[in-house]
């Protein structure tokens, strides 16, 4: 039989494009497995200290939380007055998934003595910013199980994209270079985790009305709550603490009240200092009216740890 000109111009184009797709696929393989390599080398960074986090750290008390848990709570206090290891495994602007993503790898390795999470006004409001900051944890979908479900909430089709080696790290590339780079050890200096604010507040007493905060995300408050079960599931002594802020406050947070709700149900300890005028009422001790500054830190913790280690 003759070939046509039509048949050998389909496969042509079918043999294009199985060398294309291999193509794309190996240097989707090797660019991911370089990208890997390099993320997991960092030495210093968030990203470093988020590694650090789920993969080694096995502190006595261990502290989740925002920025409100990273520039609040002190380690060296702690382990001061406590007489305990302490480690700030806390990341700048995370929510509930990623502290729960933390817990959930670090009762894997070991079982803390105590976990302080450090809650926020409007931790459960809706909104999607939330479920975008779930790209943190990619790079440790391949080997950790055990945080799967949580990333799986950042989209339907996560699981899909994941197939990809790259994808986990395709926003990170000049993080890792940072993250690699002499400047960034001499950048990112923690002290276990905590790093201090010097600065003092300056600004003009803010007015925050909860009466017009949004309606609640039923997904974190799950999440929250498989939180609190988990601690108490592992027998860890859970305290839950809501650090101070600088404003004058209408009304109440919805968040703060439905965590305490919930907390009160498993019998867990929650601490709310979001309006304790003890503070409120000295700007000088915050950076800003969300965090407290070295002299305020040193107050709070101190009034915290003393209020819960027996």
């Amino acid at each position: 039989m003759i070939k046509t000109g039509k048949s050998t111009s389909i496969k042509n184009f079918l043999f294009k494009l199985c060398a294309c797709v291999i193509l794309l696929l190996t240097i989707d393989f090797a660019g991911g497995k370089m990208l890997k390599k390099f993320y997991f080398m960092q030495e210093s960074g968030y990203d470093y200290l988020t590694t650090y986090s789920i993969e080694r750290a096995t502190p006595d008390i261990l502290i989740l939380g925002s920025s409100r848990a990273v520039n609040i709570f002190n380690t060296g206090i702690v382990e001061t007055q406590t007489g305990l290891s302490c480690y700030n495994a806390g990341r700048y602007g995370e929510p509930v998934f990623y502290h729960y993503a933390v817990l959930q790898a670090a009762l894997k390795r070991y079982t803390p003595k105590m976990v302080i999470l450090s809650f926020d006004a409007g931790n459960f409001n809706k909104g999607l910013e939330a479920y975008d900051r779930i790209a943190v944890l990619l790079p440790y979908y391949e080997n950790h199980p055990e945080i799967r479900p949580i990333i799986a909430l950042k989209s339907r089709y996560e699981n899909i994209k994941l197939l990809s080696k790259i994808y986990p790290y395709n926003s990170l590339l000049l993080p890792i270079i940072t993250g690699n780079s002499r400047y960034s050890k001499t950048k990112y200096i923690t002290q276990k985790g905590f790093i201090p604010i010097g600065k003092i507040f300056s600004g003009a007493l803010q007015t925050y009305d909860y009466t017009k905060e949004t309606s609640l995300d039923s997904t974190k408050i799950d999440i929250y709550r498989s939180f609190i079960k988990d601690c108490v599931a592992a027998h860890v002594q859970l305290h839950i603490v809501c650090p101070p802020y600088m404003i004058h406050a209408i009304g109440t947070d919805p968040s703060i009240t439905e965590a305490k709700k919930i907390a009160a149900q498993y019998h867990v300890e929650f601490l709310d200092y979001s309006n304790d005028t003890a503070y409120t009422a000295h700007p000088l001790l915050f950076a800003d009216y969300r965090h407290l500054n070295s002299t305020g830190v040193e107050v709070f913790t101190r009034s915290v740890i003393a209020k819960i280690h027996n």
